[in-house]
């Protein structure tokens, strides 16, 4: 029995070695096919055809390449084969030779200057019923008058130095100020005198007298 198990052992590692030679042969076959496949393909041949123009001597010729298999018409490249490269003198005569023969103005003569057009006078007035302009009447808005100040002056006090400091109503409101002072953060006190004040309204930069009154 003990042979018999050896033998068997033996056969199945021949099998497995022959397996693996057939894998290996056909890997490198594979391996080859995909390096030789990858490689760049060389490119078609050109074909060159020769064909005579019309405007050059018949041994001139202008070279037409097509590329087979580029899937469509390559543009005409042309020789030099035919080109005259001398200087025509006499044809370069004729174009200096040409007159001008236009029936307008001539842009390089200063004699060819257009007389100025002359304008005729209106025969009427685009405007029947006037004889000339009249500019429409504008009217100066009037200036406001400035209202009168709302104080009423009902008193004074001298001080030592004979400076006098007047008494003000407003509404409910009563002020005592010196000249210069400003009541109610709009009316300025000027000269004070036992008569009269001077009051400048500070919104509208006016003036007035206001007259000493008892009551």
């Amino acid at each position: 029995m003990a042979l018999q198990k050896g033998t068997e052992n033996k056969r199945q590692v021949y099998i497995l070695a022959a397996l693996g030679v057939v894998l290996v042969c056909v890997g490198g076959y594979e391996i080859k096919d995909n390096f030789f496949s990858s490689a760049p393909t060389a490119a078609p041949p050109a074909v060159v055809v020769h064909t005579a123009t019309a405007q050059t001597a018949p041994a001139a010729a202008r070279t037409v390449t097509l590329v087979a298999g580029s899937g469509g018409q390559e543009a005409q490249k042309l020789s030099n084969a035919g080109i005259d490269p001398a200087l025509h003198l006499d044809k370069l005569a004729l174009s200096e030779d040409v007159e001008y023969l236009g029936t307008g103005r001539n842009i390089f003569s200063a004699e060819s200057v257009p007389e100025p057009v002359k304008i005729e006078n209106p025969v009427a007035s685009a405007r029947p019923g006037q004889t000339g302009y009249v500019p429409p009447s504008v009217t100066v808005p009037a200036k406001p008058t400035p209202p009168a100040i709302d104080l009423k002056y009902f008193g004074y006090t001298q001080a030592k130095d004979k400076s006098f400091q007047a008494f003000f109503v407003h509404g409910d409101d009563i002020f005592i100020a010196r000249a210069g002072e400003i009541i109610d953060h709009r009316y300025k006190v000027g000269a004070i005198l036992p008569l009269n004040v001077q009051v400048t309204d500070l919104g509208y930069n006016n003036t007035q007298t206001l007259q000493f009154q008892a009551n």
